[in-house]
C-alpha cells in the first residue's frame, strides 16, 4: 500500500512561513498585496479568484481585484495591467486566463512587469524557470510538485525522473525544476514510443496528461514515487487524476491523491510568491 502524499501537509508548512514573512514585512511598513485582473464571469476564473483571495485573507497577505466586463477593449485592458506595474503597493498579479478571443494573449500577457508575475505569465518568468535566474516567479503547479517532493524528504539527486505531458503551463517547467535538482529527466507526450515502458524506468513521475486515468498499472512498477497534477471529472462524476489512482496505489511506494494533493498546495504557492516579490522590494 503506497504511502499518500498529502498536500494539507505541506500547505501548512508553506502558510507558516508565509504567516511569518508577511508579519515580518508588515513591521517594515511593506504590507504584501495581489493584484487579480479577471476579464468576464468564467465559473472556474470566480472559483480561482475566490480561493486565491481567501487564502490571502487568512495568511495576512492584501488582495486588490481588478473586475472587467467580457468584451473590454484590449487598450482597456492594458491600461489595467500598466496600472498595477506603477503600483509599488501591488507586488504580485494574477490574471485569470484564457482571455476572451478578441484579445491578444501573448501580447497582453507580456506587457506584465514580470517583477510582478507570481505564476509564469510572462516570457521572462518563462527565461528565469529555464536559466534558473531569479526573473519572475515559475508556474505554480510544478512549483507545487517540487514543494511536495521537498516536504517528504524525497531527494532528486540521480535519480530518473519522467514528466509525462509537455506543455508550458506544466510539463516542461517541471522538466526544468527536476533538473535544478539533478534529477535525470525524460518528457513522454502523445508521440512517444512505447511510452509504458519509458515511465516504468522512472524513480519520480510527474504526471501533467490532462487525460482522466491515463497512467494505469502498466506504466508502474514498485519504488516509484508518483505526483499527479491532474483533475478531472471522472465518468461517476467525482474528481480524479490523470493516474488511474486505484490501479496505481498497491503498486507504487508513493503517490499524491486527487483532490487532496497537487492542487491544494498551488494556492500557497501562489500566495508565498507575492510575500516573495514583496521581499525583493527590499533588496
Amino acid at each position: 500500500m503506497a504511502k499518500q502524499l498529502l498536500g494539507k501537509e505541506v500547505t501548512a508548512a508553506i502558510n507558516e512561513k508565509i504567516k511569518r514573512k508577511t508579519e515580518e514585512l508588515v513591521q517594515k511598513g511593506i504590507q504584501p498585496t495581489l493584484g487579480i485582473i479577471r476579464v468576464g464571469e468564467n465559473p472556474s476564473d470566480i472559483s480561482y479568484e475566490k480561493g486565491a483571495a481567501k487564502r490571502c485573507e487568512t495568511l495576512g497577505v492584501a488582495c486588490k481585484k481588478y473586475l472587467l466586463p467580457e468584451n473590454v477593449s484590449q487598450e482597456e485592458l492594458l491600461s489595467v495591467i500598466d496600472e498595477v506595474n506603477r503600483n509599488d503597493e501591488i507586488h504580485g498579479v494574477l490574471m485569470l486566463r484564457p482571455l476572451p478571443k478578441h484579445l491578444d494573449q501573448a501580447v497582453i500577457e507580456n506587457a506584465l512587469d514580470s517583477r510582478k508575475d507570481v505564476d509564469c505569465m510572462t516570457d521572462g518568468s518563462m527565461s528565469g524557470v529555464f536559466t534558473g535566474k531569479p526573473i519572475g516567479f515559475p508556474p505554480c503547479t510544478p512549483q507545487a510538485c517540487m514543494e511536495i517532493l521537498d516536504y517528504y524528504g524525497i531527494d532528486c539527486t540521480g535519480k530518473k525522473a519522467v514528466v509525462v505531458g509537455r506543455s508550458l503551463v506544466v510539463g516542461k517547467p517541471a522538466a526544468m525544476m527536476l533538473l535544478q535538482k539533478n534529477a535525470t529527466v525524460t518528457v513522454c507526450h502523445t508521440r512517444t514510443k512505447d511510452m509504458p515502458s519509458v515511465v516504468r524506468e522512472a524513480d519520480i513521475v510527474i504526471v501533467a496528461a490532462g487525460r482522466a486515468g491515463v497512467i494505469d498499472d502498466t506504466y508502474l512498477r514498485p519504488g516509484q514515487i508518483v505526483i499527479d497534477v491532474g483533475i478531472n471529472v471522472g465518468e461517476d462524476g467525482k474528481l480524479c487524476g490523470d493516474v488511474d489512482y486505484t490501479k496505481a496505489e498497491p503498486i507504487v511506494e508513493a503517490i499524491t491523491p486527487v483532490p487532496g494533493g497537487v492542487g491544494s498546495v498551488t494556492t500557497s504557492v501562489l500566495v508565498g510568491h507575492v510575500v516573495e516579490a514583496a521581499e525583493r522590494t527590499l533588496l
